[in-house]
């Protein structure tokens, strides 16, 4: 049973996504650390995951329970080829269940209130519709 639900919580991961996903975690940005402050004391009554791999791709935060993404993206995703990336994996990510929501640095590092709201807001939203199934 173990084995299924690490598959399950992963997607599949290979182990160099895990480690690239282990080598995330040493390298956390301003903006992904003061998140991350939030999120690790389940403030929004769920527990998030930092740097967790799924499939191919590497989350910057994730809930299990809700299926949900946290992304907080730097300048380097204003380019259009990241754009671009950013889109597919959103699209794959969808397909197999899983809500992304995106920030920027600036929005967590200038307005952290209002995101910190609206991730609440997109979790017990999320969690409501989970239990009408």
């Amino acid at each position: 049973m173990e084995d299924k639900y690490k598959w399950n919580m992963y997607y599949g991961a290979n182990t160099e996504t895990r480690r690239l996903a282990k080598k995330l975690r040493e390298e956390i940005t301003p903006a992904e650390a003061l998140l991350w402050e939030f999120l690790r004391n389940r403030n929004t009554g769920f527990k998030f995951r930092r740097q967790h791999p799924l499939s191919i791709y590497v989350a910057d935060f994730y809930c299990h329970e809700l299926k949900l993404v946290i992304e907080v993206d730097g300048s380097v995703h204003d380019e259009i080829n990241q754009k671009m990336h950013d889109e597919s994996r959103t699209n794959n990510l969808k397909l197999t269940g899983i809500t992304v929501v995106r920030f920027t640095n600036e929005d967590v590092l200038n307005n952290i209130d209002a995101v910190l709201k609206r991730i609440t807001s997109i979790c017990h939203d999320l969690a409501n519709k989970k239990s009408q199934f």
